[in-house]
């Protein structure tokens, strides 16, 4: 016997320092708007316009150390141009890698959170 799945992807949360600042930097990368404000900028919910994955940020006290375990992958059609959108929103280019048919760019968000955008035909 299969049984059902009880759970579905709600969104992904980010924890942070400055929930706004980033929201800031997201809802122009992704065209996303703030869905809610919790605890007056403490958790920030973003939701995609048509639907789709949330984004939410979360205060925390603690700066993020080390690499980031977990990270989302975007796929762009023109990734060089995209990689420049995002740097022009205060992103920064961590490193470029490449494997025969397909390359990806990791960069950082403001907080230095890490995330990927690959080739979008790979």
């Amino acid at each position: 016997m299969v049984r059902a799945m009880t759970i579905t992807m709600g969104s992904i949360t980010i924890d942070c320092s400055d929930p706004r600042g980033l929201a800031e930097f997201w809802t122009k990368a992704l065209g996303y708007e703030v869905a809610q404000d919790h605890g007056d900028g403490e958790y920030l919910m973003l939701a995609p316009l048509g639907g789709g994955t949330g984004l939410n940020f979360q205060r925390v006290p603690e700066p993020r150390t080390g690499k980031n375990r977990v990270h989302v992958d975007f796929a762009a059609e023109d990734r060089q141009a995209e990689v420049a959108r995002l740097v022009g929103l205060a992103a920064t280019v961590a490193a470029e890698h490449t494997v025969p048919g397909f390359g990806w760019t990791v960069l950082q968000d403001p907080e230095g959170n890490e995330f990927c955008v690959g080739d979008a035909h790979a």
